[in-house]
């Protein structure tokens, strides 16, 4: 009798157990289907961005890799970490996180590395770069866009991320692109990065022809180099030159004489690169007969993105309208 009621009681606490096991394992389950559905808010950790399951290796690179990012640190306040940087705003920053998980969730392929993997063991650095892709219209032209952050880091969240959504959603293909910051290595990653998309243009389903090249300070520097060097003269396979080249706030002052045509914007408060020597360098292109413009807005310190809530709002549709008159 005395076994029996052991053997009945050690049933019951076993199929308890289970049960429990069961129901712990199905709140696991729900709690982690809530975590991939739930999106990322301004008190959002940004590490907990960088470690979503949705970026897999990649989601390191969403943010400057060569800053210090504290566990405690929310999307609210990533303009801490973006030096030189104005008009930093916090909602863009959550949209485009929300953005990119969106459409990795989707299955779309959000990150495209340039380097192979041979590559980037014989040069670790190499890990760090690679491009984020904001799908416009299949088959349209792209855009290739290149954050500033004075060769020291990538400030991508704020110059050339928002940028890059904009003109997606204006129907063109854009690629932020991710660099070594360094003057030189970050040239030879934007050359790798255009012959990349250009030898692989039908798999992203982008037309390579008259394509842009955009950039912010140290990235707007890079794209006036390649645009007048060209891909060759940093160590890749010639490609077409850029059929634009839209430049913001940087004090790059040398004229080659075979420059593409170039859109360049500006503040009048910004002690970083003087809208003087912008407007000089606008004046030595046109001089070469060269299609070029520049927008100086009064008072706009350096770093103002796309400018939302400034006198300088809605200059990234003109700089788009100057793009596309270019185009044959």
């Amino acid at each position: 009798m005395k076994k029996t009621i052991f053997l009945i009681l050690s049933l019951s606490l076993m199929l308890i157990t289970c049960t429990g096991c069961g129901e712990s394992k199905s709140s696991a389950k729900k709690e982690s289907a809530m975590q991939a559905e739930t999106p990322f808010h301004l008190e959002t950790k940004v590490v907990d961005v960088i470690n979503d399951p949705a970026f897999r290796s990649h989601g390191r690179l969403i943010f400057p890799v060569d800053r210090h990012i504290s566990r405690d640190l929310a999307l609210k306040d990533i303009g801490d970490i973006l030096v030189w940087y104005n008009n930093v705003r916090p909602e863009r920053t959550v949209e485009i996180v929300n953005y990119m998980k969106t459409q990795a969730q989707k299955g779309q392929q959000i990150f495209y590395d340039i380097y192979s993997d041979e590559e980037k063991q014989k040069d670790p650095r190499k890990r760090n770069t690679g491009l984020f892709f904001f799908r416009g219209r299949p088959g349209n032209r792209f855009a290739l866009l290149n954050a500033g952050g004075g060769f020291s880091y990538v400030g991508a969240m704020h110059d050339s991320f928002p940028h890059a959504l904009e003109l997606s959603r204006k129907d063109y293909n854009a690629f932020a692109l991710i660099y070594r910051p360094d003057a030189q290595k970050a040239c030879e990653d934007l050359a790798r990065a255009i012959a990349f998309i250009h030898t692989h243009a039908g798999e992203l389903q982008v037309d390579p022809s008259n394509y842009s090249l955009w950039g912010g300070s140290a990235g707007a520097r890079m794209a006036a180099w390649l645009g007048s060097l060209g891909t060759e003269s940093f160590g890749e396979k010639p490609c077409p030159r850029p059929a634009a080249v839209i430049m913001q706030y940087t004090g790059l002052s040398e004229v080659y004489g075979n420059e593409p045509p170039t859109y360049n914007c500006v503040g009048t408060g910004d002690w970083i690169a003087s809208s003087h020597t912008m407007q000089r360098r606008i004046q030595a292109i046109r001089a070469n007969g060269t299609d070029a413009e520049i927008e100086i807005f009064p008072g706009l310190p350096h770093g103002f993105g796309l400018g939302e809530g400034t006198v300088a709002e809605g200059w990234i549709h003109r700089a788009a309208a100057f793009w596309e008159k270019q185009c044959k």
